[in-house]
């Protein structure tokens, strides 16, 4: 039987490279990934040696660059992806609607009106449906269509793709109109992974852990740890804004990772038994990446690339669904 071809990949906002990770897994090969963040490039770089990476804003690489470094031609590439930052989108945010990163999905719509790929992938939060957000959720619908593609939007919940986390994402698919295939999404294609499953097997690091043993002893969120219920959150306990610090029911998925659990105070996930936060060991394997994926050595910055990333599983689902419905068609 024949070897079938990797699927081509252009993926910008690429962060600590998630979203590589979930193509690959789908048998996608990266040519180009773009992110302006120097910690998240760095990580990045360690764990996607053989990718060539466009470290700076993406406003400044043309689609001539872009062809030169993939040596394709317009309409050749088969998937290009990117997650706009979504803080502006975001509902643990202030929602503002004239945040400029609420518009860097513009620069996304520049590239893929150069480079005509045969399918696109953008992912945000499921946030920006919401409210007054809906307006700009219609703007970027319309200006996707407009770029000359039919397009599906889609949230989706990561806990039904093999991540052990319920995290909603919105999901906007889109196939090139003269394909004549529309698009859709992957159905769900697992069972909810309990955190206690997931993390069945894994070795931490003692070090690490009394580090964050000792912080749980210190006043603060910690003091409420005993009160809290596993599944519970801190806003239960009367105190504002804390439903992102959340003590976790061994039996259930996670809620979303969030960039400030890292902070080691609001927005932390707790562990069930123990009176400390994660390490960054089960974080990963709460967001599906694998034991060996390389953060560094920096507690908080780690945690915030985890918080910001699209968890692999999720994008090897929505990839191999593209693969086998549109360009496996072709």
């Amino acid at each position: 039987m024949a070897e079938v071809a990797p699927f081509t990949v252009v993926t910008t906002f690429a962060g600590c490279g998630g979203s590589s990770l979930g193509y690959k897994q789908a048998g996608g090969r990266v040519l180009l990934a773009v992110e302006w963040d120097n910690h998240a490039a760095d990580i990045y770089r360690r764990n996607h040696a053989t990718t060539d990476l466009f470290h700076g804003d993406i406003a400044s690489i043309s689609v001539d660059e872009v062809l030169r470094r993939t040596s394709l031609k317009p309409g050749e590439l088969d998937i290009f992806d990117g997650s706009p930052p979504c803080q502006g989108f975001s509902t643990s945010g202030h929602r503002k609607m004239e945040d400029t990163r609420n518009q860097l999905f513009r620069e996304y719509v520049r590239l893929l009106r150069g480079l005509r790929p045969k399918a696109f992938v953008m992912e945000n939060v499921g946030g920006m449906v919401m409210g007054k957000m809906r307006l700009i959720f219609a703007e970027i619908l319309k200006e996707l269509k407009e770029s000359g593609y039919r397009v599906s939007a889609r949230k989706l919940n990561a806990a039904n793709y093999g991540v052990p986390q319920a995290r909603q994402r919105m999901i906007f698919v889109g196939v090139r109109k003269d394909l004549g295939i529309d698009p859709s999404h992957p159905e769900p294609t697992h069972a909810p992974i309990s955190v206690s499953a997931a993390l069945r097997g894994l070795r931490l690091d003692e070090a690490e852990v009394a580090h964050l043993l000792e912080i749980g002893k210190q006043k603060g969120i910690y003091q409420q740890w005993q009160f809290m219920k596993p599944g519970s959150n801190l806003s239960k306990l009367g105190l504002k804004n804390g439903f992102n610090t959340v003590r976790l029911d061994p039996m259930k998925p996670a809620p979303t990772i969030t960039k400030s659990a890292g902070s080691l105070g609001f927005g932390g996930l707790l562990h069930w038994a123990e009176r400390r936060a994660m390490t960054v060991a089960e974080m990963k394997r709460l967001s599906g990446f694998p034991d060996d994926f390389d953060f560094g050595d920096k507690y908080k910055a780690a945690v915030e690339r985890i918080g910001n990333t699209v968890p692999p599983p999720l994008m090897k689902a929505v990839a191999s669904h593209i693969r086998a419905t549109v360009l496996e068609q072709l």
